[in-house]
């Protein structure tokens, strides 16, 4: 079902999506082809080619006769034969082109079997094909729970109304064959309409569904790939990859078909390397191949009694060695081929402009300023606070032998000048002069001009 933007207008023309072609949303853009013969008249009067390609939801094409002359092009909407009823769909291709495709499908163009195309779609007929397709998701979701209710091994995956609402098509996937036929009973009384099931491969389901890969991109299924070539684990071992099928297996989870296009280009690459099953025969031992670089040229060979050091060959020396081996001679060893690799530096790719870092549009951290306001409540704090116990019982064992009821007798009821340094300092500043007045002052005794000002730092403060 193509996406919310690229409905019909009033007209029975569609809007599109306003991506210019570029859009690959839900089979908006799915399995296009470009119609590079579309500028070009037929030759010595020859007529047009009569049939053309319709698209129907989740890009399944097929081929249909204009046996009514219609003019017809890209992005009309069109009502063909359909058993029973009429269908809707999307012209996708006209012309010369048409034959092209009908000989790469395999579908003769001359015989009488292609159906036909009735009309340019009206406003009534597009009308009941969008009530139609909004009922699908509805459909499957209760499609699915009957399924499950009769406790079959089948996922349902897809349901396609034809143009006219009077049959759906059911599409399934299962590793077995399934008995559906008491289902099909229930899918008629539930949906009150024709019920058709069809079974269709994991690939096919992806490729229907659409999705996105690990490369980041649309499946190449859904998109622009057509025939599916099987792929094997060969495809894997010859491209030296892992053979771990989490990350061989695609959405549909079968080998991903992208293990074919570099395939052939590798195995060019290898007809000039030995193989890897080749045995190397040396004074020291027999060696045997470990690992092989394709784009460098260079194989990895180890003897049979020490695989921990191996040794890199070139192909040339291999080949040789080879040579040697078939005339029944043995080489010294491995070391007088081996050749050292250098391990390239790594590029250090620096921004000119010094902006590589990714916290550089950051706020910088504020640094937390001491709060003064603490520490005055704290020294408050322990300013105030009770004697320890090991001082008050000297302070106890001070007091006379007679019982003293008076309260301001004794030292218990006066703060300890012992706990308050400040305090102790404080007076020292101002009564050094009262406690001693033996002690001469210092600017006293100094000349005039010698003598220091005394400067009041909490004047300083304000």
């Amino acid at each position: 079902m193509a996406c919310t933007s690229c409905s019909t207008s009033d007209g029975g023309a569609p809007k599109g999506c306003k991506n210019n072609g570029t859009c690959g949303t839900d089979s908006c853009n799915k399995l296009t082809v470009f119609d590079w013969l579309s500028n070009m008249s037929p030759s010595n009067g020859e007529a047009i080619f009569d049939c053309v390609e319709v698209r129907f939801k989740n890009g399944r094409k097929e081929f249909f006769r204009n046996s009514e002359k219609l003019t017809l092009s890209i992005g009309d909407i069109v009502a063909t034969v359909a058993s029973p009823g009429h269908d809707i769909g999307i012209v996708t291709l006209t012309g010369e082109l048409v034959k092209i495709q009908m000989k790469k499908k395999g579908v003769n163009y001359e015989s009488n079997d292609v159906p036909k195309i009735y009309r340019k779609a009206s406003q009534k007929d597009i009308d009941i094909w969008s009530v139609a397709r909004d009922r699908e998701e509805p459909m499957k979701v209760r499609a699915r729970e009957l399924a499950i209710q009769h406790k079959l091994e089948m996922k349902i995956s897809d349901i396609e109304f034809q143009g006219d609402g009077s049959k759906a098509t059911f599409y399934y996937t299962a590793n077995d064959r399934v008995d559906f036929r008491m289902l099909i009973k229930d899918f008629a009384k539930e949906f009150s309409t024709r019920v058709e099931m069809k079974q269709v491969g994991f690939r096919q389901e992806a490729a229907r569904l659409g999705g996105v890969g690990s490369c980041g991109r649309e499946l190449c299924c859904s998109t622009w790939l057509t025939d599916f070539r099987s792929v094997n684990t060969s495809a894997a071992r010859y491209q030296q990859l892992s053979l771990n099928p989490q990350k061989l297996a695609g959405q549909c989870g079968k080998l991903k078909c992208c293990l074919n296009y570099e395939l052939d280009t590798y195995m060019d690459a290898l007809k000039d390397f030995p193989d890897y099953d080749t045995k190397l025969v040396t004074e020291k031992g027999d060696a045997v191949c470990q690992k092989q670089d394709i784009f460098k040229g260079l194989m990895w060979f180890a003897y049979t009694n020490n695989f921990a050091n191996w040794h890199v060959l070139k192909i040339d020396q291999v080949k040789e060695i080879i040579a040697e081996n078939k005339q029944k001679n043995k080489v010294s060893s491995l070391e007088d081929f081996a050749i050292e690799v250098t391990s390239e530096p790594e590029k250090d790719f620096n921004n000119a402009m010094g902006q590589e870092s990714l916290t550089r549009f950051d706020q910088p951290k504020k640094k937390k300023k001491p709060n003064r306001k603490r520490k005055q409540n704290a020294e408050a704090a322990s300013v105030g606070a009770p004697a320890k116990p090991q001082q008050e019982k000297n302070i106890n064992h001070a007091k006379p032998a007679g019982n003293n009821t008076n309260p301001n007798n004794g030292n218990t009821n006066k703060p300890n000048n012992q706990n308050n340094p400040n305090k102790q300092n404080h007076k020292k500043k101002h009564n050094s002069n009262k406690n001693n007045p033996n002690k001469p002052n210092s600017n006293e005794n100094k000349p005039a001009e010698a003598r220091k000002p005394i400067i009041n730092k909490n004047e300083n403060k304000k």
